[in-house]
């Protein structure tokens, strides 16, 4: 298929082409193959798959002034593939091992709060009905970020972090391929995550210091 690159954020690495026969299509950097780098105003050829419910998405992507012959042919994706998680395509993401060793002291931690009747048991469902709320958060900002709507402040979804949906935070960096590569962005979180852990252990391994 062929079209225009109307918008392209050079520094987040993706963009849309203007398409004639419906609503612009979404490309990643990764998905692009040319020389010359992406620029608003580029004619491009593309192959479009519709991935789960977001609309069309545009892959091999690449200037329509380059010979054919310069293009490596990728080979056939799925329509309903969905997308790759952040990192390689063949390693698990930056930090995943780290990650998901943080998960499991969280939750047993949780556990054994609840066992010793140092955390009330109600709290066990807030948690897990935050982080619903922090993945649905993240969700809505990426789709802001693509459609140039309103965007959720950074702070709101460092706040939901930091009362304990961090692990729907680090699930939807990866996932959603959204807020995972800015440093600042990352060190924040991060910031969240100690902050929360070492509050809940200091909550459930030092008795006496709350009571329920």
């Amino acid at each position: 298929m062929r079209g225009t690159i109307r918008r392209w954020h050079a520094d987040k690495g993706f963009g849309f082409i203007a398409a004639a026969h419906h609503r612009d299509v979404f490309f990643h950097i990764r998905d692009y193959q040319g020389a010359a780098p992406p620029a608003e105003g580029m004619e491009v050829e593309y192959e479009e798959i519709q991935v789960g419910g977001k609309g069309p998405r545009a892959m091999q992507v690449r200037p329509r002034s380059a010979p054919v012959a310069a293009t490596r042919p990728a080979p056939p994706r799925r329509r309903t593939e969905r997308p790759r998680p952040a990192g390689s395509q063949n390693d698990a993401p930056t930090g995943a091992s780290l990650a998901m060793a943080l998960m499991l002291g969280w939750l047993a931690l949780l556990a054994w709060g609840a066992w010793a009747q140092r955390l009330p048991l109600g709290l066990l469902g807030l948690l897990a009905l935050l982080n619903m709320v922090t993945f649905f958060a993240y969700a809505l900002d990426k789709s802001a970020a693509q459609r140039g709507a309103w965007r959720t402040p950074e702070k709101t979804l460092h706040l939901l972090a930091l009362l304990g949906g961090w692990p729907a935070a680090w699930w939807a960096q990866q996932w959603l391929r959204h807020k995972s590569r800015k440093p600042s962005f990352r060190a924040a979180y991060w910031g969240t995550v100690l902050l929360h852990g070492t509050a809940l252990a200091a909550i459930v391994l030092r008795p006496g210091l709350l009571h329920f």
